[in-house]
C-alpha cells in the first residue's frame, strides 16, 4: 500500500489537461497553507522550549513531537506535491529519501495519538498513580518505541527494493511515486498485513482509552461543563485520528471514484490532498494550542510580546527598547 502515492504526485500526470492558472492557483495555495502551519508550529516548538515546566510534564513532550512530526510531515507532502508540477522525474536515491521519511511520519501521528490517549486515561482513570507511571523517561522511551515501529516499514521496503532491483536502478531518474520505487509485489503484501495489525491496535487502543476516560468524566463530574469539555476533546481527537487513517486508504478510493468520474480527476486529487493530508495539521494546534488553558497562556504571551517587538523606527529618530 502506498501512503504517499498519487495523491501527491498524480498532479503532475495529469498537468496536461490543467491550464497554467490554475495549476499555479493551486501550487499557491499549498504554499500558502504550509507556510501559515509552519509558522504557527514553530511559535509553538519555541513556546515548548522557552518553558521548563513543560519539559516535566509527559502530556506537553507528546504534544510537541506531534507538532514536530506534524510539520516534518506538511513541509514533506508539500514538497512532493510541488515537485510533481516542476519536475516530472527525478533522481530515484532522492525520492527514496523523501518517499520513506513521509511514510515515517505520516504512520507516526496515528501512534502518538494513542500514546497521548493513553496519557490521559491514566490521568484520569488512575490520577494516584499518575506521578509514577507517566514519567519523562519513560514518555521518552515512547517515542522512541514509536520511532522504531514506523521507520521498521520503509526500510523494509528499500531492503526489499535492494534485494530485487539491479544497482543502476537508484541511479535512474523516475517519478517520484511509492508504487513506482518500490515496485515488487511483496511490498505491497507486506505492508498491507503491517498496517492491517497497526490500524486496528491504534484504534482498538483509543476506542479503549476514550470510553473509560467518558465513563471516568460521567461518574466523577459534578457539572455538565467538565462532561462536556470531555466530550468536545474526544471528538476532535476522533475525527484528528479518522483524518490520519484517511491516508492508508486513500490510494483505492481515489482509484475508484477517478474510474468514476476519470473528468475531473486532477480535482478529485487535489481535494484528497487538501482533506488526507493538510487539514488534519490544523487540528494540533486547535486541541492543544487553543483549548488548553496553560499552553494558551504562554502561547499568547508569546505572540503578543513578539509582535511587540517589531516596532519601526523612523530613520531620523533613535531606537526605543520596549
Amino acid at each position: 500500500m502506498s501512503v504517499i502515492s498519487s495523491t501527491l504526485t498524480g498532479g503532475a500526470v495529469a498537468v496536461s489537461k490543467e491550464s497554467f492558472s490554475s495549476t499555479l492557483t493551486k501550487n499557491i495555495v499549498a504554499m500558502l497553507v504550509w507556510l501559515t502551519l509552519s509558522i504557527i508550529n514553530g511559535s509553538m516548538v519555541h513556546t515548548f522550549l522557552r518553558h521548563s515546566l513543560f519539559f516535566e510534564n509527559p502530556r506537553y513532550i507528546m504534544f510537541i513531537c506531534m507538532v514536530i512530526n506534524d510539520a516534518l510531515q506538511l513541509t514533506l507532502v508539500t514538497a512532493l506535491y510541488v515537485l510533481s508540477y516542476i519536475f516530472r522525474k527525478i533522481h530515484a536515491s532522492v525520492c527514496g529519501l523523501l518517499i520513506m521519511t513521509a511514510v515515517l511520519t505520516t504512520r507516526s501521528t496515528p501512534l502518538i495519538l494513542a500514546g497521548m490517549a493513553v496519557e490521559r486515561y491514566i490521568a484520569i482513570c488512575f490520577p494516584l498513580h499518575y506521578g509514577h507511571m507517566c514519567t519523562v523517561p519513560r514518555t521518552l522511551l515512547l517515542i522512541g518505541v514509536i520511532l522504531v515501529l514506523t521507520a521498521t516499514p520503509p526500510l523494509t521496503d528499500l531492503l526489499i527494493t535492494i534485494v530485487h532491483e539491479p544497482p543502476s536502478f537508484f541511479h535512474n531518474a523516475i517519478f517520484c511515486d511509492h508504487p513506482l520505487l518500490f515496485r515488487h509485489r511483496s511490498v505491497y503484501y507486506k505492508n498491507c498485513v503491517f498496517d492491517g495489525v497497526y490500524l486496528s491496535f491504534v484504534a482498538l487502543a483509543l476506542l479503549y482509552t476514550y470510553c473509560k476516560i467518558m465513563l471516568t468524566a460521567h461518574a466523577v463530574s459534578t457539572g455538565l461543563a467538565s462532561v462536556k469539555r470531555a466530550r468536545n476533546t474526544v471528538l476532535l481527537h476522533g475525527a484528528q485520528l479518522l483524518l490520519c487513517m484517511l491516508a492508508f486508504v486513500v490510494p483505492s478510493l481515489q482509484a475508484a471514484l477517478i474510474s468514476l468520474f476519470p473528468r475531473f480527476s486532477v480535482e478529485i486529487r487535489y481535494i484528497f490532498f487538501l482533506v488526507v493530508y493538510i487539514i488534519p495539521r490544523f487540528l494540533s494546534p486547535v486541541i492543544y494550542g487553543f483549548r488548553d488553558e496553560l499552553f494558551r497562556k504562554y502561547w499568547t504571551r508569546y505572540l503578543t510580546c513578539g509582535s511587540r517587538s517589531v516596532v519601526r523606527v523612523h530613520p531620523g529618530l533613535p531606537k526605543v527598547n520596549l
